[in-house]
């Protein structure tokens, strides 16, 4: 049975394979689901729930697949919990990992209070199924970016009970520990208990 994961970012594709490991589906991304060209869906909603939502709901009218959608930001309490909602164009639009990073450590400069956390909203649309499911993580902003796994915010954000960045520890611990994983516990623990025995009885032959 196929999901459609709602990005292109092959990282991200990466992650959430790695976070359904154990469900009977076959995780695609948006270049793989048949629809060309990939529609551009403006994130103009004011919550990560509302951007989240946006995307899957127009990627399942088009495909008829179930999909999940997320939305996550990095929220530092010293820049008043910016970048929020706008951590993938923080230095914008068009812009790298590497550009949000130096802009991020740039105003934050030798800040001594570096708190922020991590938080993600993860939807699963289906056929009459709208379902969010949030997770977070605390930690604070390295001075310096350090490691080469993950992408986005990785190399400079230090999860509490840890003194390595996300992309020092590595994905195995990251993907146990982080916001996103934390949420998608939640919609595994959904989709085992409640959408997958309704998709069973949905298509011939498919068992759990």
């Amino acid at each position: 049975m196929k999901v459609l994961i709602a990005t292109t970012n092959k990282g991200k594709i990466r992650e959430f394979n790695s976070l359904l490991e154990g469900l009977d589906i076959e995780v695609i991304g948006l270049g793989e689901c048949g629809v060309t060209p990939v529609p551009s869906i403006e994130e103009d909603g004011q919550t990560y729930a509302e951007n989240t939502l946006k995307k899957a709901k127009t990627m399942h009218q088009l495909t008829g697949l179930p999909v999940i959608a997320d939305d996550s930001g990095l929220e530092v309490d010293s820049l008043h919990g910016r970048p929020g909602i706008f951590s993938a164009r923080f230095a914008g639009p068009g812009a790298s990992d590497d550009d949000n990073n130096r802009k991020l450590l740039a105003l934050l400069g030798q800040t001594p209070n570096r708190k922020a956390r991590f938080r993600a909203a993860v939807v699963l649309v289906d056929n009459g199924v709208e379902e969010v499911f949030t997770g977070a993580i605390e930690g604070t902003i390295a001075h310096h970016p350090a490691g080469s796994e993950g992408f986005g915010y990785d190399p400079v954000f230090i999860p509490e009970g840890y003194a390595q960045t996300f992309a020092e520890i590595g994905t195995h611990i990251k993907n146990k520990i982080s916001h996103r994983a934390r949420a998608m516990e939640k919609l595994k623990n959904y989709f085992s208990s409640v959408l997958h025995p309704r998709l069973t009885a949905r298509i011939p032959g498919l068992t759990r």
